[in-house]
């Protein structure tokens, strides 16, 4: 999907490119307009240590963007996501050079969708949200010797988290709203509101281990089908596939800054009057999980097909993704990831 429109835009020397549709559409036309500029074998550019993380040498070609969906923030970020079919994972490329130059956001766009599309990437919005906002701070990273080395995600910000804070009240209020009521246009536009400002937070910030251990969820799945999606073959929805993980995750990280755990829940529509940072892990999962609950979304990892037989292979490809796992607020080993596998399994 990559390498076919590459070569097109190559072969006809285009000056531009422009896409309309979800998130996968706008990342394949970042990796399409990043290879057919920039031509070099697949896993030149493709994050470490799954590829060789190569910066990206130059300015790429004009890309307008116009999602389709609320959810993935595509349209404002410079990172494209997809799969490595050969090795069952999902990986991708981050680098500021491949964010689109102009996004037209246009919400009636997302009316007619199904509801469960609505519900996965209604939660990548809010886990785009919540993970940037208990993402490891900036003040924690260490500094690259040099400008050009310097990663996109720097870690939560006070500049990202005016974002976060943002899209994580629409989430709490307009998400089951716009899931459970495809008439209701007002929930579905602020949704679109809500999927842009985690969009430029989580660009600036960068998102941790629900979305890391997300893509083997995805990336290894067998025979699960949701509906309103394409039934040809298995498939689990990003945002479906992150927030599977994420209650799991977010009682693990909430020791290392409860008050932000807290106040995400409060953002979310979580009563959090007289809580203590020792309640922050089960206020922030029993919010997620009660949303998960009322939009249909399965109980865990094991409602989309896994089990205790899969642990070892879904640690794998999440250990993968250190780009991820090191904005994590909390040291993150292979032990800890199969431990939130298991905790993740079953929620209710």
């Amino acid at each position: 999907m990559i390498r076919c429109p590459a070569k097109a835009g190559r072969r006809k020397a285009v000056a531009a490119v422009w896409r309309c549709g979800g998130g996968s559409v706008i990342d394949t036309c970042k990796a399409a307009n990043l290879y057919a500029t920039y031509p070099a074998d697949l896993l030149d550019y493709v994050n470490a240590p799954i590829g060789k993380g190569r910066p990206i040498p130059g300015p790429l070609k004009p890309h307008i963007a116009c999602p389709t969906t609320c959810g993935t923030g595509s349209e404002c970020t410079g990172i494209t996501i997809f799969d490595l079919l050969a090795q069952h994972v999902k990986t991708g490329i981050a680098s500021k050079r491949l964010r689109p130059s102009l996004a037209l956001i246009d919400p009636a766009t997302t009316y007619t969708l199904p509801r469960n599309v609505v519900a996965a990437s209604g939660f990548d919005v809010l886990s785009h949200a919540l993970e940037s906002y208990t993402a490891k701070p900036y003040t924690r990273r260490a500094a690259s010797p040099t400008p050009s080395l310097r990663p996109m995600s720097q870690g939560a910000n006070p500049w990202s988290d005016v974002g976060c804070e943002a899209a994580l009240k629409l989430a709490g209020q307009y998400l089951q709203r716009a899931v459970n009521d495809a008439s209701d246009t007002e929930a579905r536009d602020r949704m679109m509101y809500a999927a842009t400002l985690a969009g430029i937070a989580f660009g600036n910030s960068g998102v941790h281990l629900p979305h890391g251990m997300a893509y083997s969820v995805a990336g290894l799945i067998r025979d699960y089908r949701t509906a309103g999606y394409p039934q040809d073959e298995p498939m689990v929805p990003h945002g479906m596939s992150v927030i599977v993980n994420a209650p799991s995750v977010f009682r693990f990280t909430a020791s290392a800054c409860p008050q932000r755990h807290i106040h995400g829940a409060h953002c979310l529509g979580a009563e959090v009057k007289g809580a203590t940072d020792e309640d922050a892990a089960e206020i922030l999962a029993g919010q997620l999980i009660k949303m998960m609950r009322a939009t249909g979304i399965p109980n865990g990892i094991g409602g989309v097909g896994y089990g205790e037989a899969d642990v070892e292979a879904l640690t794998r490809g999440a250990w993968a993704q250190q780009r991820l796992l090191n904005n994590a607020p909390r040291e993150t080993l292979q032990d800890d990831l199969r431990h939130l596998y298991r905790g993740g399994m079953s929620y209710w």
